[in-house]
């Protein structure tokens, strides 16, 4: 199944929802990275945040950066969102597995860790760009997103983040999640309807690895909540890095460095951190870069 992000409106529009289908872009990431299992499904569940929050971007040039630092291995888990649902990401540590948790699910929590911090960042062309932040509850990716809206932004949501993976390879058959608000006035009632159907929406990716659409899974999970589409989006793992941009980044380390690099080294090689391609720039782009930086 293609990926997707549908957004909408529940209960006689008094509820905003987006959801979305993003198996094929937490495989993009997987093989990218190398992920781990368990970095499969924490980086995968913070790259289907970021594509949703980002569907809500009204322009191509607008941007939103989600950071999570907690105390686990896992060290900073990164994720860039652009117009349309378009995502990238990493994570520092990509190769650490875990063993299984208790109940034999990953340890998403224990990878990530319980403790730290979740930031989220929107450049939307503005003189500043807008940074919220709050601490970590478990460092399962879902329930930290949840107590940000509900904390750093004033916005009570429910949030569902899943990645399923085939338990002996980690292939990657199932990817999904849904962020679920209220809007201004809306009535308790529909608030209780929505809270009555909050352990049934975490069938979501199961029926995604089935291959129901998203569409139909919605239908399945949400049809007797006044179910309205508004908006389908293709969301996709595409990184936006060009040469010009690292030519940027090697200018903004300044001229003494840059002399110091073609004076040792007469060389240097940048890789992507998000796609892992690399430029390379010989002596003679040195040479013109050190131009630049004086001029």
């Amino acid at each position: 199944m293609s990926d997707t992000i549908i957004r909408g409106m529940l209960c006689d529009r008094s509820i905003r929802f987006t959801a979305i289908c993003g198996t094929e872009l937490v495989k993009e990431a997987q093989k990218t990275h190398t992920l781990s299992r368990v970095a499969t499904a924490a980086l995968g569940r913070q790259l289907l945040m970021t594509s949703m929050a980002a569907s809500d971007l009204k322009n191509p040039t607008d941007s939103l950066t989600t950071v999570i630092a907690g105390n686990g291995p896992a060290g900073n888990l990164v994720c860039v969102g652009r117009y349309g649902g378009l995502v990238k990401g990493y994570a520092t540590n990509p190769e650490v597995e875990l063993p299984l948790r208790e109940d034999g699910k990953l340890d998403v929590g224990g990878y990530v860790g319980h403790q730290g911090k979740l930031t989220l960042i929107r450049d939307l062309g503005m003189r500043e760009p807008y940074v919220g932040l709050c601490n970590l509850v478990s460092g399962e990716i879902a329930e930290d997103f949840a107590q940000y809206f509900t904390a750093s932004e004033q916005q009570p949501s429910l949030v569902y983040l899943g990645v399923r993976e085939k338990a002996d390879i980690g292939e990657v058959i199932g990817a999904g999640g849904i962020l679920i608000q209220p809007m201004p006035g809306c009535p308790e009632e529909a608030i209780a309807r929505i809270e009555k159907h909050a352990a049934g929406i975490t069938r979501l990716t199961e029926l995604l690895s089935e291959s129901h659409s998203l569409q139909e899974a919605l239908e399945m999970l949400l049809s007797d909540l006044q179910l309205e589409r508004t908006e389908q989006l293709q969301p996709q793992y595409l990184c936006d890095c060009t040469r010009d941009r690292l030519e940027r980044a090697l200018l903004s380390i300044g001229e003494a460095e840059l002399q110091d690099i073609l004076e040792h080294e007469g060389e240097a090689e940048l890789t992507c951190q998000f796609c892992l391609k690399r430029y390379r720039f010989d002596r003679n782009d040195l040479e013109t870069l050190l131009r630049a930086a004086k001029g």
